[in-house]
């Protein structure tokens, strides 16, 4: 069975914590750069959280807005690596292969979500924090670019699992690790192949919308979020 992954984002619940950055960032082997690389724009985050104003003072409300790796159907980083390091894989999700990239950074220039990362230096993890690193992921090395996968190594563990007992996956088996530690329930992972899954009856909310959809890359990342003015 062929799946098709999506994720789901209520930005109505979203409360900015930053718990999904912090947990991708140890479920990935993502590194901290510190503070004089995060002033040159060189974070290494696989999703980010911005935040916008709505409304004047003092009735101003936050709003904010997780961005992770859209995993465009039509991913303009594609089109553009000159070794096939990014292509779209059998689940039709945007996937790396970081020993074939040479780091020409032209699929983060192409990008309109500006979600990939350049990898500027070998980074280490001192003893103790190096035992944090999960053994399911690469260390990458200098000199390539990183991005979100929708923790694709969780993804062939469900694989795997469901082929041993001889089944399909099971809705919500998958839950990348951004999913699973948001606080308040704000994100949803699942599979659109399935009729019956609830990230499908989810993307059936009239309040979905997706980032830039003018410009046709059509993202697997939806977004949930009641217009100003609409009914409850």
């Amino acid at each position: 069975m062929k799946h098709t992954w999506a994720m789901a984002i209520d930005l109505d619940r979203c409360t900015g914590c930053g718990a999904c950055v912090v947990a991708c960032s140890a479920e990935n082997n993502v590194p901290t750069v510190g503070e004089v690389e995060a002033g040159k724009s060189r974070l290494m985050q696989w999703i980010r959280v911005n935040r916008y104003w709505e409304g004047e003072f003092p009735e101003a409300q936050a709003i904010y807005l997780p961005i992770p790796c859209m995993q465009c159907e039509r991913a303009p980083c594609e089109l553009v690596c000159p070794v096939y390091a990014t292509y779209h894989n059998e689940d039709g999700l945007n996937a790396m292969v970081y020993n074939r990239c040479i780091g020409t950074r032209y699929c983060a220039n192409n990008c309109p979500y500006s979600v990939r990362a350049f990898n500027w230096y070998d980074y280490k993890w001192e003893k103790p924090l190096d035992e944090q690193l999960s053994p399911d992921l690469t260390v990458r090395s200098r000199g390539v670019m990183e991005k979100c996968t929708f923790c694709i190594q969780r993804i062939r563990r469900a694989k795997e699992t469901a082929a041993e007992e001889g089944r399909e996956i099971r809705d919500g088996e998958v839950v990348p690790a951004c999913v699973q530690t948001c606080p308040p329930g704000a994100m949803l992972f699942g599979d659109l192949a399935d009729p019956h899954s609830e990230i499908t009856r989810k993307l059936k909310d009239p309040r979905r919308f997706r980032l830039m959809e003018h410009l046709g890359t059509e993202p697997r990342v939806v977004y949930l979020k009641r217009q100003k003015g609409a009914g409850r």
